[in-house]
């Protein structure tokens, strides 16, 4: 089995950050997205992966490489613009030849057990098995409509009235008879070539189309607020180290990562939270939940529910929450206002002296 990653996409719900950086390698308790799915794949048996990718090409490759640190064979597919998920699928029809494939979507962050539902696709090869899991707003999200067996009945895009409140979410085992459904397909009223409807074909056609409901946690991270709780979720399992300087004023309670290099002085971090190597933290309150990042400072600050990507500062501010810093931006203030629900892109500058952020 090989797997085809989704890593393409413009990340519009993130601009301005993803202007300037794919929405798959902002990091979630200190590592890129798409490196967790990578590792998630790997779990799987999986070495051969094709990774679709679009204007932020290069960056992914720097990043990801060959593969091999991950134990993985990486082809790059290049994909000239967004245009559907099954546009994908015919994209990558050489790189998988007659070979049964995962395609995982390269902005999700899964954590819980894909390998059962991995081994009855082994061992069934049903014409196409979908991992679903319970939505409080099934509307947003493609949904599959299951008998008591777990066959898939039906499945819907964004449905008004959706059949079910199981949403289809993004690891999906195939066999090659997906790529004649989406060669048979036409594009829908958003011009791209849906995954849905080449489902709804093998359907149709009377294949075995069947699903696994995933307990774990599932997020898509195209939002601030969904990359904020991954990042909550995925810290709260790190295990606390102290690799880096702590002096004898600061006081860590909870769970705490202090990379090599870091330092941190006179302060207070509240766990779970990540300090990156390289990264100052000096007379500030930290946590819970902020991940910074590589060669971050941070000042004379409070910050909470946060990710600060490599590179970033953070001075003088009395509380930052909720936010999300780019990497070698510059937040800070001579009156030592709040800032809540922040999103930073790269490089920026910004101060802020005359109160909350809006």
């Amino acid at each position: 089995m090989k797997a085809l990653v989704l890593a393409g996409g413009t990340g519009s719900r993130l601009h301005p950050l993803t202007f300037s950086l794919p929405k798959q390698l902002i990091p979630v308790a200190g590592r890129p997205v798409l490196e967790l799915c990578l590792e998630n794949i790997r779990a799987l048996g999986v070495r051969e992966v094709g990774m679709i990718v679009g204007d932020h090409a290069d960056q992914i490759a720097e990043v990801i490489g060959d593969g091999s640190r991950f134990g993985l064979r990486v082809t790059y597919l290049r994909q000239d613009r967004p245009a559907g998920l099954a546009h994908c699928v015919l994209l990558a029809q050489d790189f998988l030849g007659d070979d049964d494939f995962v395609m995982y979507l390269g902005d999700n962050v899964l954590v819980g057990d894909l390998a059962a539902a991995a081994e009855r696709f082994r061992a069934e090869r049903p014409a196409a098995r979908l991992m679903v899991a319970k939505v409080s707003q099934p509307s947003c999200y493609g949904v599959a409509e299951l008998d008591a067996a777990d066959a898939v009945l039906s499945v819907a895009e964004k449905a008004e009235k959706p059949p079910s409140d199981l949403a289809i979410i993004g690891v999906y085992f195939f066999t090659g008879a997906i790529i004649e459904a989406a060669r048979r397909i036409q594009p829908s009223a958003r011009g791209e070539l849906e995954i849905t409807d080449a489902i709804a074909a093998l359907i149709d056609e009377g294949l075995p189309v069947v699903a696994s409901r995933f307990s774990g946690m599932w997020k898509d991270t195209g939002t601030v607020e969904e990359l904020l709780e991954c990042n909550r979720s995925l810290l709260s399992e790190l295990p606390g180290r102290i690799d880096g300087d702590v002096d004898a004023e600061s006081v860590l309670r909870g769970t705490v990562v202090v990379e090599a290099g870091a330092s941190v002085v006179r302060s207070t971090i509240q766990g779970p939270a990540l300090i990156g190597a390289g990264s100052r933290v000096t007379g500030s309150r930290i946590g819970p939940s902020v991940s910074i990042g590589e060669d971050c400072v941070v000042t004379g600050a409070g910050v909470t529910d946060s990710i600060l990507m490599a590179g970033a500062s953070v001075r003088g501010l009395a509380e930052v929450t909720g936010s999300l810093i780019g990497r070698e931006s510059e937040l800070d203030s001579t009156s030592a206002p709040s800032t809540h629900r922040l999103l930073l892109g790269d490089r920026s500058r910004l101060g802020l002296t005359a109160g909350p952020a809006r």
